[in-house]
């Protein structure tokens, strides 16, 4: 980024962290302990206190304590001292196994116990993305998360121990182009099963798997749904890019991508979720943790991202989005319609989703049909993906969250005059820019296109592609929501000042016409994280499940 960019953005990273964006979250680790209630208490005490040097004979006194507790769950799968007792223990061995350098997924590890050897082995699926060496196997109980995004902790009691699996030195999207990233986190729990002096390590998906049979009974399986998304967030520290990704849009082109959170199930019907401006998929923490945590929700939905340099034209992005949900029925042609959540400039790429454009879009820019219009073929081919398209078959419902439909009288104060500055004219839009000022019909107000719109122009509630789209229905076959935040503070609905807004985006801008339901939230701009907007997603997910639009 050039140096002469560095002090102003600054200044609008000020202006975002006092708006409700703050650091996302920071990590801590610690050293758990337990207090003895139980012989096998005891075990676990003296094995956290051992001296041994090798790690397979601390490994040992975990598994001695691991197969005590399994013994007592045998006879009483109600005690749940017994249940404590063994999820500790189990992630204590993984405890020392990350630290160790061993490989039991490999061969069995002979680790001495009291008063066995134990061969403690790690079973896998045999893909070689899930080979465990191009991961780190981390306790979730080791982690202590703080942040704007990590306020409360959503785990699920149960059997097993929780872990977040981080990527190392491997990147797993070569062999899926839709998995979440380079950086993959993700949550397993890990289960020992005893036959004989062999010692199993086999993991579990909480997100598929509800509940797993142990010693002969029927156990749910724990989760921690934080962890993984946490821990992310603390060490990939997406805040630092998401500034950079609007002001220097091109420069992340290349990332743009639809992209599943959970390994992909055809059974299960996708949630989209869709950021908004100078925003990534990060801040959809708290609404993915709390969606995971609800058993109806996990058993039904997948969630999926879409992630975009927000310095782009939304109009440019919808049409990206388009394309990428056309790569997405190839590479799964079987997936279920999804349900698209789209917050701030998200919502108006959602609106697109779901809109029949016809030529009003393409007229309002310009004189003549897109054949008859003297562009070059690479522009008339972006501005008729732009501003001609159809409704999206795959999409068969849509939540909005502080959308801007209408635009932000933000765009055009001080702060968004300055970010109109700073992102300039991305590359890539400026050939087409130039077609656009020479061939583009002025407005209604009489003003002339200049150049090729970015991301503050687009939401400026002038805009003719913005007051234009707002004239044409969505396709009335697709059910919609809104969500709108008010800082609790009420206000009018309309222009009239005290205006009701969230602090970036006014009543007027997010209401539409036409909603199956409405509701308003005292929350400011980032309602997607607001637990009564959460709650309210969660509703609109399971009429969904019935069948009902309302």
């Amino acid at each position: 980024m050039h140096p002469r960019k560095l002090i102003p953005i600054a200044l609008l990273g000020v202006m975002l962290v006092t708006s409700g964006c703050k650091n996302y979250a920071t990590v801590r680790e610690k050293n758990p302990g337990f207090q003895a209630a139980s012989p096998t208490g005891e075990l676990l005490v003296k094995a956290l206190k051992s001296r041994e040097r090798s790690a397979e004979a601390r490994m040992g006194h975990f598994i001695d304590a691991a197969y005590d507790a399994s013994r007592k769950l045998k006879k009483n799968p109600k005690d749940s001292l017994a249940l404590e007792e063994y999820n500790f223990a189990v992630a204590r061995v993984f405890d020392v196994l990350h630290h160790s350098g061993l490989q039991p997924w490999k061969a069995p590890v002979l680790c001495r116990g009291a008063s066995r050897t134990w061969r403690f082995s790690v079973l896998t699926s045999g893909k070689r993305e899930h080979d465990p060496s191009y991961y780190r196997i981390l306790p979730a109980d080791r982690f202590v998360f703080r942040g704007s995004l990590v306020s409360e902790r959503m785990v699920k009691p149960g059997i097993g121990a929780p872990m977040v699996i981080a990527s190392k030195g491997f990147d797993p999207s070569k062999f899926d182009p839709f998995i979440q990233g380079k950086n993959v986190y993700y949550g397993i729990t890990q289960v020992l099963h005893f036959r004989g002096d062999a010692c199993i390590a086999g993991y579990v998906d909480p997100l598929s798997t509800e509940d797993v049979a142990f010693q002969g009974h029927r156990f749910p399986v724990a989760a921690d749904f934080s962890a993984p998304i946490a821990l992310a967030l603390a060490e990939l520290r997406p805040r630092r890019i998401e500034l950079q990704r609007m002001f220097s849009p091109t420069d992340y082109s290349s990332n743009i991508r639809v992209a599943r959170l959970q390994p992909y199930n055809p059974k299960k019907i996708p949630i989209l979720c869709v950021h908004g401006l100078g925003d990534s998929q990060a801040t959809w923490a708290p609404m993915i943790e709390a969606l995971r945590g609800d058993e109806t929700i996990r058993k039904n939905y997948q969630i999926w991202f879409y992630s975009y340099p927000t310095g782009y034209p939304y109009p440019l992005m919808a049409a990206l989005l388009r394309k990428k949900l056309d790569e997405i029925r190839t590479f799964y042609p079987d997936h279920k319609p999804l349900v698209v959540i789209g917050h701030s400039m998200g919502g108006m790429i959602s609106r697109a989703l779901i809109t029949d454009s016809g030529d009003k879009l393409w007229n309002t820019f310009f004189e003549t049909p897109p054949e008859k219009t003297p562009l070059t073929e690479k522009s008339r081919e972006l501005l008729v993906e732009a501003l001609i398209f159809r409704h999206r078959p795959d999409v068969c419902r849509v939540i909005f969250a502080s959308a801007s439909h209408r635009g932000a009288d933000m765009a055009v104060n001080f702060w968004g005059r300055m970010g109109r500055r700073l992102i300039g004219i991305p590359a890539g839009l400026t050939q087409v820019g130039k077609e656009m000022a020479l061939l583009s019909k002025p407005r209604e107000d009489g003003r002339k296109l200049q150049q090729a719109p970015n991301s503050i122009d687009v939401l400026d509630p002038n805009n003719r592609f913005v007051t234009t789209i707002d004239k044409i229905p969505p396709n009335p076959k697709i059910p919609f929501h809104s969500i709108i935040a008010d800082r609790g503070k009420g206000g009018n609905r309309d222009h009239t000042k005290p205006q009701s807004t969230d602090g970036i985006v006014p009543y007027w801008s997010s209401h539409m016409p036409g909603a199956q339901s409405e509701l308003i939230v005292p929350s400011g701009h980032w309602s997607n994280q607001d637990p009564q907007a959460i709650a309210e997603v969660k509703r609109i997910l399971k009429l969904h499940l019935k069948g009902s639009s309302g």
